[in-house]
């Protein structure tokens, strides 16, 4: 990575009326990152992604893309963007190689140099079988290759990708994903999309905008350290009273379940599983589960979103 982001977005802030699409948001992205953008519909992902990609003026705020002001020198940064929204833009009567010839030359690639970034983009994209097929015959999965193909036939330094795995099977996901991963390796990366899994899988960081505003970034690496689990489910043929368990040392508070299961709540990185077996054995409980119960990111957005709402509650 070098220490120039390739995006940066400073204070950037979108108001329709009295509506704040996007309020005061901040974040960079340096090369060799796939920067998760995560948050419901209508959270202002889109509207970000415009703004970035030069589509849509911000009320307030600047970005910079590969060191060149998006609003003071807009051909120079848009030079280094690729987009693809999440519509992709594909002419369904051209081939596929008509259609990246078309792009190449809407992005000024030189003549003599078009035959060489159709091909790259093909071969990188997985396409070099259906390059005089009509895009209008391919499968949804090939057409978003081709949409994926037109955003990085000029080399940008950054690529934007808005829910381009929206309506496509399992196997064209996965392949997609794999595509998305291999270009993070060149460029920087900003996918949007509201599908949970589909950041964990894909992205080295992570962000979540809810109501317009940014209220979780941080690596995949430390938000998997928030996943960690902080409960254990378990279960008995001869349960033991509430109090017997919250004796066991490690067990904070044990939530009754009913039908003998239980669910035991304890510090991170600190189960108290090997004692509670034990009590389990000595006791004559029975243990029949024990499982540890991991959070998952839809928890994790849902914590975080509401401990917002509830600071602007308590404002």
């Amino acid at each position: 990575m070098t220490d120039t982001p390739l995006v940066s977005v400073l204070h950037v802030s979108r108001h329709y009326g009295q509506l704040q699409a996007v309020q005061d948001v901040s974040f960079s992205l340096q090369k060799g990152e796939v920067l998760g953008f995560l948050g419901p519909n209508g959270a202002g992902k889109s509207t970000t992604m415009q703004i970035i990609t030069g589509n849509l003026a911000p009320s307030a705020g600047r970005v910079h893309i590969a060191g060149q002001d998006l609003l003071e020198q807009p051909k120079a940064a848009k030079a280094e963007i690729g987009y693809l929204p999440e519509q992709p833009p594909l002419y369904r009567e051209l081939t596929v190689d008509e259609y990246l010839r078309f792009c190449a030359r809407l992005n000024r690639i030189r003549r003599d140099k078009v035959a060489a970034a159709v091909k790259r983009a093909k071969s990188r994209c997985g396409l070099e079988a259906v390059g005089r097929r009509l895009i209008g015959n391919l499968s949804k999965g090939y057409q978003q290759r081709v949409g994926i193909a037109q955003a990085i036939i000029h080399s940008p330094a950054v690529v934007v990708l808005d829910e381009p795995t929206v309506g496509l099977d399992p196997i064209q996901i996965r392949e997609i994903r794999d595509l998305i991963r291999d270009l993070g390796a060149e460029h920087g990366v900003i996918l949007s999309t509201h599908i949970l899994p589909e950041v964990q899988m894909t992205c080295s960081r992570v962000q979540i905008i809810n109501q317009g505003r940014l209220v979780f970034s941080d690596s995949i690496e430390n938000l998997d350290r928030r996943m960690d689990t902080t409960t254990l489910l378990v279960a008995f043929d001869a349960p033991p009273p509430v109090a017997a368990l919250e004796a066991i040392d490690g067990v904070e508070r044990a939530e009754d379940l009913g039908a003998g299961r239980f669910r035991l709540r304890h510090a991170a990185g600190a189960s108290p599983a090997p004692r509670l077996a034990e009590a389990a054995v000595s006791g004559g409980w029975g243990l029949r589960e024990l499982t540890p119960e991991h959070k998952t990111l839809e928890q994790i957005f849902i914590d975080i979103t509401s401990s917002e709402h509830a600071v602007e509650d308590a404002a």
